[in-house]
């Protein structure tokens, strides 16, 4: 068999780089998108859908600096009334639950106000339902943040990667007087989130654009490897004389067929039944770990125990806490991110002398570089064919082998 050239299968991911050298806020976000090329009619179509009168969405050519930019404006009309602070947060959901938004878009806009929502009631000390939600209510910001957030499905990303962001110092005015800077909500929403000040004594980052980034960003650092695509630059409303004040959108192309960001759940047990271990790891691989393994380790006083380490993704790193909570002994779990490099493979079938057996093909920028029979297949024949496994897994990873280039 002669060795075979495989199909390079290195998938392209989507990807935004938001560059919060002037801080973000929720109206430069949608500014920013618009001008990277976002139909600003279809966005404006999808907030008709809200039941939210009385105002109007601009986009406006605008220059901060050197550079020129979209500014995301929201007028209201003069005729019309807003009581936004009777504004609550079960309004602004049920608000957009009645709206004609995709799932997606309802899920999304109701979680970044619920962010909020959750450190309003944090800072005042109080609930969520009796927080009122002032300059976040208001009609501009329902505009920012569910256009923001339609405006990003639109673009189908695959990921979403942010700089460190510039805060500002100061001293800010808002509905509660005066306020530092960051805001206390805004400095909240940006828990674990690196962040900076250059001097500018302004509020360079609001609540909007603080819940916004913190809700999809899942790394914040330097510009990731990729080919760009496009770049938009939404205005911000102050003038700075000492910066372009703008929030800049780099949309852009990663090429990896094999790097999965994943997290690694794990707990030391030194108290249960070594024989509960099989059906908990059953229950783990049912609910779709990626591997699950126990480590022996010595505890404090000498006392012997056990790590149960679970490989999941993140999506899934719940319901695998769940498990371990429910079917072990354990009183508590600890988590942490790992990065994982893959081949990428293939399932191909080979006839043996005793029966079709699997071959799990890894491959690498297009070539075989590893091949190796399915366990389970050779364990089928072996069986209906009474000779030791062994034999049939031998003459299948001997045919195998000659597919590697």
């Amino acid at each position: 068999m002669k060795p075979q050239k495989y199909k390079n299968t290195v998938k392209t991911q989507r990807v935004a780089y938001f560059d919060c050298y002037s801080g973000i806020s929720g109206d430069m976000i949608l500014g920013a998108l618009f001008d990277l090329g976002v139909d600003s009619s279809k966005v404006r179509k999808a907030l008709r859908t809200l039941d939210l009168k009385g105002y109007k969405l601009k986009s406006i050519r605008v220059k901060r600096g050197l550079i020129s930019g979209t500014k995301a404006q929201v007028s209201l009309e003069k005729t019309k009334h807003f009581h936004v602070s009777a504004r609550k947060y079960s309004d602004i959901k049920k608000m957009i639950a009645n709206s004609d938004l995709s799932l997606k878009s309802k899920k999304y806009s109701q979680e970044i106000f619920k962010r909020i929502a959750q450190v309003e009631a944090a800072v005042h000390k109080t609930t969520m339902e009796k927080i009122h939600f002032h300059e976040v209510g208001a009609v501009d910001s329902i505009v920012d943040i569910v256009g923001g957030v339609v405006a990003l499905e639109s673009l189908k990303l695959d990921k979403v990667y942010s700089s460190p962001i510039n805060v500002g110092e100061g001293l800010v005015q808002c509905a509660h007087g005066s306020l530092p800077v960051p805001a206390p909500a805004t400095l909240k929403l940006l828990k674990g989130i690196p962040i900076f000040s250059s001097g500018i004594k302004k509020e360079l980052t609001t609540p909007t654009g603080a819940a916004m980034i913190g809700f999809y960003a899942k790394h914040f650092g330097s510009v990731p490897a990729m080919s760009i695509v496009s770049d938009g630059y939404g205005a911000g409303d102050h003038i700075i004389p000492e910066m372009p004040n703008m929030l800049r959108v780099i949309l852009g192309e990663t090429f990896t067929a094999s790097n999965d960001e994943l997290v690694v759940i794990e707990t030391n047990i030194d108290d249960m039944n070594p024989e509960f271990y099989e059906v908990t790891m059953e229950s783990l691989f049912k609910a779709g770990a990626l591997d699950v393994y126990l480590t022996p380790i010595i505890m404090k006083k000498g006392r012997p125990a056990n790590k149960i380490s679970v490989l999941s993704s993140e999506t899934n790193r719940q319901a695998m806490t769940e498990i371990l909570l429910q079917e072990t002994s354990s009183f508590g779990v600890r988590f942490f991110q790992v990065g994982r490099t893959v081949l990428d493979r293939e399932v191909k079938t080979l006839k043996t002398s005793w029966g079709p057996v699997k071959i799990k093909i890894g491959i690498l920028n297009g070539d075989v570089v590893q091949a190796s029979p399915e366990y389970e297949d050779c364990k089928k024949i072996a069986i209906k064919s009474k000779v030791p496994i062994r034999v049939i897994y031998d003459e299948a990873n001997l045919q195998s082998k000659k597919l590697i280039n």
